[in-house]
């Protein structure tokens, strides 16, 4: 079964987009099988905790706003950061 990753932003969708693109980098630097992720985005008004996702990944401003029930929420300072996607992302997979 595929790990499921989304990243959330605040109205838009292009640092989300653009932070998921720089996940499955950071997936593929780190040796994993990017086959084994479905990673999507999505604006903070189209996420819904009820789509179960594995890893939830959103800016440090909408950590709060941001809800997980069943996985694991990435706060990053910089959602365009790869360094520190690379570094958080590591650590929870």
């Amino acid at each position: 079964m595929k790990k499921k990753i989304c990243t959330v932003c605040g109205m838009g969708l292009g640092s989300s987009l653009i932070a998921e693109m720089n996940i499955k980098k950071a997936i593929e630097e780190l040796g994993h099988n990017l086959n084994d992720y479905e990673i999507t985005h999505k604006n903070l008004n189209s996420y819904s905790p009820a789509d179960n996702f594995d890893v939830v990944v959103c800016g440090q401003d909408l950590s709060d706003s941001v809800q997980v029930v069943t996985g694991v929420k990435v706060t990053l300072d910089n959602l365009l950061d790869i360094n520190e996607i690379k570094e958080k992302i590591g650590k929870v997979l």
